[in-house]
């Protein structure tokens, strides 16, 4: 199961866009993983200083 995120994030940035239409699942999928990445980074961050 481990292994299932690096293969999917490597698979989502070696995507060929062939077409000049913007493709919405991977800019959706993109903006999900960045907003997930900075909440994780935030508890993170407030776990360390004692915040929460």
């Amino acid at each position: 199961m481990h292994r299932l995120a690096p293969k999917a994030l490597f698979a989502i940035f070696t995507m060929k866009t062939a077409h000049k239409r913007p493709n919405w699942d991977r800019i959706i999928l993109l903006g999900s993983l960045a907003v997930s990445a900075v909440l994780v980074a935030l508890y993170a961050y407030g776990r360390a200083t004692g915040r929460w």
